[in-house]
């Protein structure tokens, strides 16, 4: 069985950015990949400077190239589908849908988060038209008319709010969930429509939203939008180890990627089970790293 100093679990840009530090670290490594990167539905990333607009599959694949320039980094392109450890020796044993087995003496959890949305049809428009981060996709939205999907009122008055900032022709969509009195105030003070009825089908060509219609029968036009989705883990392993997580459900740690369980360490997405910039997660992985080789090198020393 192959053994390394960490298995790095997850390629999005903070388990790359983990393998590429300890790489150059001259740690023996190996990262796990199965393709199912939450960005991989987007047309272009942007925010991460020197690569604004990129392609997300680009992204990886020049990330990828880089890190086959250092020999100590293994690339398995497999899922793992279990993961434990031997309280006796420390050591953390990996397995995959191939039926491979791998041993490390620490482990990197960086598998991101998935989205659940409102509704389904919403998956046949994200990444296009409809998005979920004003930051990562308002710019190429601007001045549009726009929709705001959101269940509850908490969401839709952040998103509506953030949003004025790109574009002032706004719609909110509740999708039969009413909002509270105070929101729904703040939102006629600024004229913004509010539909409540349930969204009965969104239309539209290719992935370009057109048309939002509702179980009351109207149909109303936008051009794209913003949905607030439900994130998750698409996994357990945190939680099988037995990491503390708070009352949010953010696994905790000491900032720098240590989790309350040692040899185990967490960044990116998955740490907060929420959404996160492509420089953000880079820079967790970075940080993750380098408390896996101070502690491999105080250990070893």
């Amino acid at each position: 069985m192959d053994k390394f100093d960490c298995i790095v679990i997850g390629a999005g840009p903070a388990g790359l950015s983990a393998a590429l530090t300890l790489g150059r670290a001259r740690r023996n490594i190996a990262i796990f990949d199965n393709g199912t990167n939450r960005n991989r539905v987007t047309q272009a990333s942007h925010g991460f400077l020197t690569r604004d607009g990129i392609k997300p599959q680009e992204f990886k694949d020049i990330a990828m190239k880089e890190l086959q320039s250092y020999p100590s980094i293994s690339i398995f392109h497999e899922t793992v589908i279990e993961v434990d450890k031997d309280n006796q020796t420390d050591l953390f044993f990996v397995k995959t849908s191939n039926n491979a087995s791998y041993m490390a003496e620490k482990i990197l959890l960086a598998t991101g988060i998935q989205e659940e949305f409102p509704l389904s049809q919403v998956k046949q428009y994200y990444g296009k038209s409809l998005f979920n981060c004003p930051y990562c996709d308002g710019w190429e939205l601007r001045d549009q008319p726009l929709a705001v999907i959101a269940e509850n009122s908490e969401h839709a008055i952040h998103l509506t709010k953030l949003l004025m900032n790109w574009s002032k022709d706004l719609i909110v969509f509740t999708n039969g969930h009413e909002l509270s009195d105070q929101v729904r105030n703040v939102f006629e003070s600024k004229k913004i429509k509010v539909y409540t009825s349930i969204i009965k089908n969104l239309l539209g060509d290719h992935g370009k939203l057109e048309r939002i219609e509702l179980e009351s029968g109207e149909t109303i036009s936008r051009s794209g939008g913003f949905v607030v989705p439900r994130f998750y883990r698409p996994n357990q392993f945190a939680e099988q180890f037995n990491c503390q997580v708070d009352e949010n459900g953010i696994i905790i740690t000491d900032g720098n990627g240590r989790t309350t369980v040692p040899g185990v360490y967490i960044a990116g997405e998955t740490e907060k089970a929420g959404p996160s910039s492509l420089m953000i997660a880079a820079a967790d992985g970075f940080k993750a790293a380098t408390s896996v080789n101070m502690d491999l090198t105080l250990e070893r020393f």
